[in-house]
């Protein structure tokens, strides 16, 4: 039977200790497709997983990363959807179709509870499969599995974006980029934050109308009051957490909502309960999203090709994820952050 390579974290402490393993090449079941992996994308989740700091307990070598684009070179004798040669992405919970998320599609997610991506081949549900935008490479189709549907979730889910709203993005990773494409793409005015002006000079570039470094200016959200006139902004893309819920309330309107995703703002600062309930502040936690969610943001993405663009910051080879996860953690990239598994 033919091989492949793929990584595995054979101890959960650090990524660095990833190592390449020769595998047997699956064959699909009746209602599977077995994928070729072009290109996977790197989360902050997959710094967390290899590091311990992720709410998941993987069970022996972990295969690691949930996003992927690739090339269906098998399928199973049930599937009829799909054909040798299509250009797919599989969801992250592989059984969450539509709708809410449950326990049970939970335990279907990639990267934490099961086996996932950073491997040269892997068969996958048909049911968790979408087609990749035709105007899109591998490489970008790869970062639009947690970061892009995440930030589609959020202002496209419960109470989408509109044109004349304000979103506020918090930073310039991943999520938050395609948050800011989004929003544009819906006609909305974005207000960026980020530490760094030459990254916020990027999100400039991209469409932001206005930027905001919180290192030069801690009290960020009374910029974002004095740029919306007092009235505050009707969505934010929360990726700090703990450090920034505060003034995240506090930069929202009245009856506005705060998408939150992330919690890379560790040092926790006290929450004004009462002015969340005062201002009426929806605060939601976003988890990815559904395979229809998926399939309507390509959509989208399909409608807006050039407003819609996934930012790569670096592409790494194969043979040097580890390099690939370096570069993640020191937080210098704009955008994502791919590992090219095939050539």
């Amino acid at each position: 039977m033919a091989t492949a390579k793929h990584y595995v974290l054979p101890t959960i402490g650090s990524y660095k200790n990833l190592v390449i393993e020769n595998v047997q090449i699956p064959e699909p079941k009746a209602s599977e497709v077995l994928v070729k992996v072009h290109a996977v994308s790197l989360q902050y989740a997959d710094l967390l997983i290899a590091s311990g700091q992720y709410p998941v307990s993987p069970s022996g070598s972990l295969v690691p990363c949930s996003d992927m684009a690739g090339e269906v070179v098998a399928v199973g004798g049930d599937v009829k959807r799909w054909k040798v040669g299509d250009r797919v992405c599989a969801n992250f919970t592989t059984d969450h179709l539509q709708g809410d998320p449950t326990p049970e599609t939970q335990k279907t997610s990639m990267g934490g509870h099961n086996p996932a991506v950073l491997t040269e081949y892997r068969t996958f549900p048909a049911l968790s499969l979408v087609n990749i935008p035709e105007h899109l490479s591998y490489v970008e189709a790869s970062t639009l599995l947690c970061a892009a549907l995440t930030a589609y979730n959020a202002l496209y889910g419960a109470r989408p974006s509109k044109a004349g709203d304000y979103v506020l993005i918090l930073g310039t990773g991943g999520v938050s980029i395609f948050g800011l494409q989004f929003a544009i793409a819906s006609g909305a005015t974005v207000i960026a934050t980020s530490s760094s002006d030459e990254k916020l000079k990027i999100a400039a570039k991209l469409g932001a109308k206005h930027v905001i470094n919180y290192k030069k200016n801690p009290k960020w959200d009374e910029e974002v009051l004095r740029i919306t006139k007092g009235t505050g902004v009707d969505h934010v893309i929360e990726v700090g957490g703990p450090g920034t819920i505060p003034l995240s309330i506090n930069s929202t309107r009245m009856g506005g909502y705060i998408h939150l995703i992330g919690l890379v703002a560790q040092e926790s600062k006290e929450t004004n309960l009462v002015q969340l309930i005062l201002k009426a502040v929806s605060i939601r936690g976003i988890q990815i999203g559904s395979v229809a969610q998926f399939a309507d943001m390509n959509k989208l993405i399909e409608a807006n090709p050039e407003a819609t663009r996934p930012v790569v910051d670096k592409v790494f080879p194969f043979e040097k994820a580890v390099l690939a996860y370096e570069h993640l953690e020191s937080q210098t990239h704009v955008g994502k952050v791919v590992i090219q598994v095939a050539n």
